[in-house]
């Protein structure tokens, strides 16, 4: 479903929607890892494709610089969305299959207190200098190096602030990692950061979309709501979970998702979109369309929304406006059926009636 993505040049920074295998991969403004969430709003403007995941923002920021508000998120496109690295599990053999992750428990209580850091320590402040540097990399591979320099340089330190900075560094490496399609070596990050900062949300909900992407949807679940567990008015939390319940076909279940998400953030335009999407699968043709329309309205440069609602309407005998509605998509990736099913990942019914517009076929009344 839709996972937002991230401003251009941001690690899988937070953002605006984007098209993604479903593929992007976002951050949100990242903070340590404790992190201060503040949801981002979405552009579906710019959402060329893909459910996405995300993840929403809820803490307070952090202190002395190290409050880098940019939350790193995958917010998904997981087309370019591999475990190897300092202090992490050396990766199974071909053969062998995925290892089965243990189901994280987030603890809040152990959020660290950040106001005890020493602002006068000179390693505490190079450390916030070299994250922001990081955070503001020109491209993912100096991000990537960024990240692994403060590991490297103060991950054996023994000072009170290194778990959330350090923390903080192995889950921004994961992202920049995950969007370069590394995804082993970015569930070897996640699993780190998710050791060093076992309060944080955010490393748990950016490995539940590696999972994703890697199609171990059930752990995803797992990764999900354990986050909602931690933080129950999470919208991203409540989009993903649909997200990865759609991935195991429980279409009925991901409405219902997506439905909790959009009630706590009305404005979380991905989240609707994810529901309109569903509902077409469970056959609530008409109450999709309308979402669709109303989503149209407020974002009329909204892609796959278009889209979508190009193969809703044609399933329904309305081929003059499907015509008129696929006049104004300009995103030549929704000709290709393969892309539509297995990079964008819409359900069945979806790309089914768009694949059916696109051959001039006429689809049997459900």
């Amino acid at each position: 479903m839709l996972r937002s993505r991230a401003p251009s040049g941001a690690r899988a920074k937070t953002g605006t929607g984007s098209g993604q295998r479903r593929g992007s991969l976002t951050s949100r403004y990242a903070r340590s890892c404790v992190a201060a969430h503040a949801l981002s709003r979405p552009q579906p403007q710019q959402a060329a494709t893909s459910m996405a995941s995300t993840s929403a923002p809820t803490s307070p920021a952090a202190p002395l610089g190290l409050g880098l508000r940019r939350r790193d998120v995958l917010l998904a496109l997981l087309p370019f969305l591999g475990l190897s690295g300092a202090g992490a599990p050396a990766p199974a053999r071909a053969d062998e299959g995925p290892v089965p992750l243990p189901v994280p428990v987030i603890k809040p209580e152990l959020t660290p207190d950040q106001r005890k850091y020493d602002p006068s320590d000179p390693e505490l402040r190079e450390a916030a200098a070299l994250l922001q540097r990081a955070l503001n990399a020109p491209n993912v591979e100096a991000e990537e190096a960024g990240w692994t320099e403060v590991i490297e340089r103060f991950g054996g330190l023994d000072r009170p602030w290194v778990p959330d900075v350090v923390g903080r560094a192995w889950g921004n490496r994961g992202n920049a990692r995950s969007r370069q399609g590394k995804l082993a070596e970015a569930l070897s990050d996640y699993n780190t950061a998710i050791a060093i900062c076992p309060w944080s949300v955010d490393p748990v909900l950016n490995r539940g979309v590696a999972l994703e992407a890697l199609g171990r949807f059930e752990e995803a679940v797992a990764d999900y709501r354990a986050v909602l567990a931690a933080a129950p008015n999470d919208p991203a939390g409540w989009n993903n979970l649909g997200n990865a319940s759609g991935g195991l076909g429980l279409w009925e279940e991901a409405v219902e998702y997506y439905g909790r998400a959009a009630q706590l953030s009305p404005t979380y335009a991905f989240a609707v979109a994810n529901r309109a999407v569903a509902l077409f699968e469970v056959g609530r043709t008409e109450e999709a369309i309308r979402e669709m329309r109303s989503l149209l309205r407020r974002y009329p440069d909204f892609a796959d929304m278009r889209a979508a609602l190009t193969g809703a309407l044609w399933s329904i005998g309305k081929e003059g406006e499907a015509e008129s509605q696929w006049e104004r998509v300009d995103d030549p990736r929704y000709r290709d059926f393969a892309w539509l099913r297995f990079n964008r990942r819409w359900p069945p019914r979806l790309y089914k009636s768009l694949d059916a517009f696109l051959q001039l076929k006429s689809l049997p009344a459900l």
